[in-house]
């Protein structure tokens, strides 16, 4: 009985200080060099982290318990700049598969020897290539400088990538090291299969592409047709907002892992000849704080970042991320972002921002997608259905949404990098939103189309 009741009093002592930490505010502060011990001791504020880099006057903390201090702070002449270090989700959803068989990772194409002798046909052909013109683009320019994009990392080993990515940086853990994307794994719902086979969640639920009707996915939440082919719906995986799969006994496993490496597929099949900076910001739950993205942005803005591609959206505005931006467009910086899939005219960050150029996401018709965000917000579009790219552990992925349009913007920027390095913010926006192709009403501003983009 005694032990017990030592059980139940430790049980209930550790609820007491999980819920006495979560009523912790988290701030971001500005505050003047030599400063943050002053002000941390005078408000009884926990110093949690420094950002690095040109970020390293802006400092993380955490309120006593219960405690909310953002209106004093913000009155305190001391301090710079207070927010909220808030929390961001990826939004989006994609899928992932299998290889193909191994006779169908041979390009044809003279143009396909700029990306990789591997990269899978469907990959290289696939609709959204053909849509924005990438083969007749690569016979002006192939890219250059280096694209950073925040993100889950990359999967360092991949083929088609390998050897375009650069060492990046790591800010989801307090060790940091590389981006490589890790998966979560556990061993009740997952399994990777030997060369051959395939990535799978629970040995009864699988996600493949089907490769012998040209490739290509349908999710019908996003307003297509699955009697239409693409994936083969017998054995299809649609994964949702922030998870890695549905799986048969519907439980989700919440997992992000693999959207880094797609967004990374996506820039190199536009601009192969850039490089590729992996800057990992978001864990392989989906979240980020607010401190991580700004640790990450002023992490490629330090390091020669040419474009900064961000897939991600969030509701509220933010200062700092704003500061960033401006400090990114100073150095010549182009900065991309995505809009949003809420399939409303609404204002998201950082893609709201004046230094930023925000992507949309059309269908294969070059109509704007169901759950596209639209209005002012949007720059350009580009296509964000079904996109194809590769996946962690030599796959492929068909995706939806803002996160896959806004890297192929992203890499259409490195290739107007190649014909102009001191090409900036302002006129690869007014260079790329001039040469869309009109779109019919649909208000994000016309598709992109590289040929013209480049002037031909």
């Amino acid at each position: 009985m005694a032990r017990k009741w030592y059980i139940l009093v430790r049980t209930i002592l550790f609820l007491m200080l999980s819920l006495a930490a979560s009523a912790q505010e988290r701030y971001i502060l500005r505050v003047p060099p030599g400063q943050i011990s002053k002000v941390a001791s005078h408000y009884g504020l926990t110093i949690v982290s420094q950002l690095t880099g040109s970020g390293n006057n802006l400092y993380v903390v955490t309120t006593p318990s219960n405690t909310s201090l953002l209106a004093t702070l913000s009155k305190d002449p001391s301090i710079q700049w207070v927010e909220y270090d808030q929390q961001i989700t990826l939004p989006q959803k994609h899928g992932y598969s299998s290889d193909p068989a191994s006779g169908k990772f041979l390009a044809t194409q003279d143009w396909a020897t700029f990306l990789s002798p591997f990269a899978w046909q469907g990959y290289l052909d696939q609709p959204a290539a053909t849509t924005i013109g990438v083969a007749a683009a690569h016979k002006y320019a192939t890219g250059a400088g280096t694209v950073a994009f925040l993100d889950t990392g990359a999967d360092y080993t991949n083929p088609v990538l390998m050897f375009s990515l650069m060492p990046g940086a790591d800010f989801t853990t307090p060790s940091g090291g590389s981006a490589q994307e890790v998966p979560n794994l556990n061993q009740s719902t997952t399994s990777i299969l030997d060369d051959g086979s395939m990535y799978q969640l629970n040995q009864s639920t699988t996600s493949i592409l089907d490769y012998s009707g040209g490739g290509g996915g349908c999710d019908p939440n996003f307003g297509c047709d699955p009697s239409q082919g693409g994936l083969n719906q017998s054995t299809t995986s649609i994964l949702d907002q922030s998870t890695t799969s549905i799986l048969d006994n519907g439980t989700r496993i919440t997992n992000a892992y693999g959207h880094g490496t797609m967004v990374a597929g996506l820039i190199h099949l536009v601009a192969p000849s850039a490089r590729l900076m992996p800057v990992k910001v978001f864990g392989n739950d989906g979240t980020a704080q607010l401190s991580t993205l700004l640790n990450g942005l002023y992490y490629a803005i330090d390091h020669g970042a040419k474009v900064i591609n961000m897939s991600f959206s969030m509701t509220a505005a933010s200062t700092e991320l704003e500061n960033a931006l401006d400090a990114a467009n100073d150095r010549g910086i182009v900065c991309v972002a995505a809009v949003g899939n809420e399939g409303q005219n609404m204002l998201v960050y950082p893609a709201a921002y004046s230094e930023v150029m925000g992507v949309a996401s059309t269908n294969n018709q070059g109509q704007r997608s169901s759950f596209s965000n639209w209005g002012v917000i949007a720059t350009v579009a580009a296509p964000g259905e079904e996109v194809i790219s590769t996946y962690p552990g030599n796959h492929y992925a068909a995706g939806w949404g803002t996160s896959f349009s806004t890297p192929l913007v992203s890499g259409a920027v490195a290739l107007l990098v190649q014909t102009n390095w001191w090409l900036n913010q302002q006129s690869a926006k007014s260079t790329i939103a001039g040469s869309a192709t009109p779109e019919q009403g649909q208000n994000v501003g016309g598709e992109l189309n590289l040929v013209k983009a480049l002037g031909h």
